[in-house]
């Protein structure tokens, strides 16, 4: 069966993403793309809102991709599960984890797929990471997450709203990560936030989780090459590192092979699963962790221009 899919929200990602894995899959057509923007180079009929396109189309879908900012995605998603479509959640999935779980409890009672895509999950080295890491104690870890805000979101004045999540929005890409990798689970004990005077999400932000030597530090005001690492030990002695988010491994000082990096064709592959199987896979663990920083963070103002 073909599944017939739209994608809502048609900007970067989308575009260089979502758009082409899914004309790589064969169990996928996309037929639509839902942009009140507009998007002459999308290829299939566009409208301004999902209730347009369910209008004009109404049994001419099965899935929707939400690649909008997070404000609006609930609304979207329950929409789409009300209409028993399947729904696959860019990250972050919702602005909070109350909207996370509520949207899970839709899906289940509707019995529709929704499919968190943590698209980092998907790297080459982490399924690889994991396996190592089955059975293993941690005795230290660093997450080290920076760029150059101006290079990789020019524009997008979205993510320094309340709901926009700043420097969590790329961030939350590394703890999606290593919730994925460790066995055991993450506290969040200390947390500070620097916020841009006049803004509302932060630009920078550290994290010490429970136990000794477990930090991560995330800094969109790199001048730099990225930074996107997580290093790790474990109680054993075995070392980890994971190079550019996810596109290398590094195991007690040694690189191991690894496939291509194609997250969003591995993203689409475990979707067409789902949406065969009418499940539901969710990982609100990246969630919980910024919803106990927000708790518990020191909040550090500093220049607009910093």
């Amino acid at each position: 069966m073909t599944i017939r899919i739209a994608i809502i929200g048609y900007g970067k990602i989308a575009r260089t993403e979502h758009a082409p894995a899914i004309a790589a899959h064969p169990g996928f057509e996309l037929v639509a793309v839902v942009s009140p923007s507009g998007a002459a180079d999308a290829g299939v009929p566009v409208f301004t809102s999902l209730s347009e396109l369910l209008t004009a189309m109404p049994r001419g879908l099965e899935a929707v991709a939400i690649c909008t900012p997070p404000r609006v995605r609930r609304a979207i998603a329950a929409q789409a599960i009300d209409r028993g479509l399947a729904v696959l959640l860019e990250k972050p999935p919702a602005t909070t984890l109350g909207e996370l779980e509520a949207l899970v409890a839709m899906a289940r009672a509707a019995g529709t797929c929704l499919f968190a895509a943590w698209h980092s999950q998907y790297a080459p080295a982490v399924a690889p990471a994991a396996a190592l890491l089955a059975g293993e104690r941690l005795a230290s870890l660093a997450i080290d997450w920076r760029e150059d805000v101006r290079k990789w979101h020019p524009g997008q004045e979205w993510i320094w709203e309340p709901d926009g999540f700043g420097v969590f929005d790329t961030g939350v890409n590394a703890l999606s990560i290593v919730t994925a990798i460790l066995t055991e689970r993450l506290e969040v004990e200390e947390a500070e936030l620097v916020i841009p005077a006049g803004r509302q999400a932060p630009i920078a932000a550290s994290l010490h989780f429970a136990g000794r030597d477990r930090t991560a530090c995330f800094d969109w005001r790199e001048q730099g090459e990225e930074a996107w690492r997580i290093r790790l030990t474990t109680r054993s002695g075995r070392t980890l590192a994971i190079e550019g988010g996810g596109a290398r491994l590094v195991v007690d000082g040694k690189e191991q092979p690894l496939g291509a990096f194609a997250e969003y064709p591995a993203i689409y592959a475990r979707f067409a699963e789902l949406v065969t199987a009418g499940r539901i896979a969710v990982d609100s663990e990246p969630m919980r962790l910024l919803a106990d920083t927000a708790l518990i963070a020191r909040r550090l103002t500093v220049a607009a221009d910093a």
